[in-house]
């Protein structure tokens, strides 16, 4: 009897990000955040993300992902002027709608919104997953001071719920005031990492799900569900604490908890920790977890770097051959309503 772990039939990697050379052009003209000028100033990074071609395909091999599901990397088109983000919103699905077309056996892809426009975001989102085939969106927790909690943008979340796609809620940066407050002190590089994927990045995707758990979104809509990355975005691992505003004077039909075992599902988002993996699995159960590789970024260090990281992370789980299963590509096909079929072997 041999003990090398049994060979899942698929990966699919649900946060892998891209962005198109105008939407980085207006992020820099307008200040998006100090994160795209970080981006934009290391050519490797601008082109991967610029590239859904032979170069991804070649990164996907070498690291055993059969699927992307593509996103427009954070923060999207929301800090820009409604009259800037709408069009390169547009300009930007097309593109990931292109992507899939060409290879819909490598690539499925969440929407990015104008959310600087409530009314056109809700549209857009309509668009992409109409006419384009998308199959949710990503946000990020603000648009410029307005959490997405904000009755302007409830909206977007109506339009999630009428056609039954999930949100990706993806890290942001802090605000300004904040990030001077809590995340300075030290030299700049360690005050932008503390601000971005050290911290500060990921306390603000789990404050905007509890935001708008507060804000009665899932009362509104009980049957509409977002994703977290890095296994819960604090929120997931935090659960039992935050169930304490349960008993907060708003007029919630649940208590917290209750939605984030229901309405939140998570992925690995690049941070390959089977702890993380057995914690968000107790919390959330094995219906909702699924792999991320968040390529083109993953910084995590270790045994799975190199060849076929994703895939031996996966295969070498601690967990049943079945759950093993649902986190490598069943939860995503799932949720996400992609095609599930089995993997050529012409890729790999």
């Amino acid at each position: 009897m041999t003990n090398r772990p049994a060979t899942v039939r698929r990966v699919v990697g649900v946060e892998e990000h891209v962005w198109t050379a105008d939407l980085r052009d207006a992020l820099l003209k307008f200040g998006g955040d100090a994160s795209v000028t970080k981006m934009s100033s290391q050519p490797a990074t601008d082109r991967r993300l610029r590239d859904v071609g032979d170069d991804r395909l070649a990164r996907m091999d070498a690291t055993g992902v059969d699927l992307q599901v593509l996103s427009i990397t954070s923060p999207g088109t929301q800090p820009l002027p409604p009259a800037e983000a709408v069009p390169l919103a547009k300009d930007a699905n097309d593109f990931l709608a292109d992507a899939v077309r060409a290879r819909p056996d490598r690539f499925a892809a969440l929407a990015t919104l104008p959310t600087p426009d409530p009314e056109a975001a809700a549209g857009e989102l309509e668009r992409c997953v109409t006419q384009l085939g998308l199959v949710g969106a990503q946000l990020v927790p603000r648009t410029g001071e307005r959490y997405l909690d904000h009755v302007e943008l409830r909206p977007v979340f109506e339009a999630a719920a009428e056609l039954r796609v999930p949100l990706y809620i993806h890290p942001g940066m802090p605000p300004q005031s904040v990030r001077d407050t809590y995340y300075s002190g030290f030299d700049d590089f360690t005050n932008m990492a503390l601000a971005t994927g050290g911290w500060g990045w990921h306390a603000e995707a789990g404050l905007a799900t509890l935001r708008l758990i507060l804000a009665g979104t899932f009362d509104r809509h009980p049957r509409l569900q977002v994703i977290l990355g890095r296994w819960g975005e604090m929120l997931v691992p935090f659960v039992d604490r935050a169930d304490l505003l349960s008993i907060a004077k708003v007029p919630l039909e649940r208590h917290v908890r209750d939605y984030i075992t229901a309405n939140v599902n998570v992925t690995a988002g690049g941070v390959f920790s089977h702890r993380l993996l057995a914690l968000a699995l107790d919390v959330l159960g094995p219906d909702r977890v699924m792999f991320g590789d968040d390529d083109p970024y993953r910084g995590s260090k270790g045994r799975f770097d190199g060849d076929g990281g994703a895939r031996a992370f996966v295969e070498t789980a601690p967990i049943s051959p079945v759950h093993k299963e649902k986190l490598a590509h069943r939860n995503a096909e799932r949720l996400l309503r992609i095609r599930a079929v089995e993997p050529s072997g012409d890729h790999r």
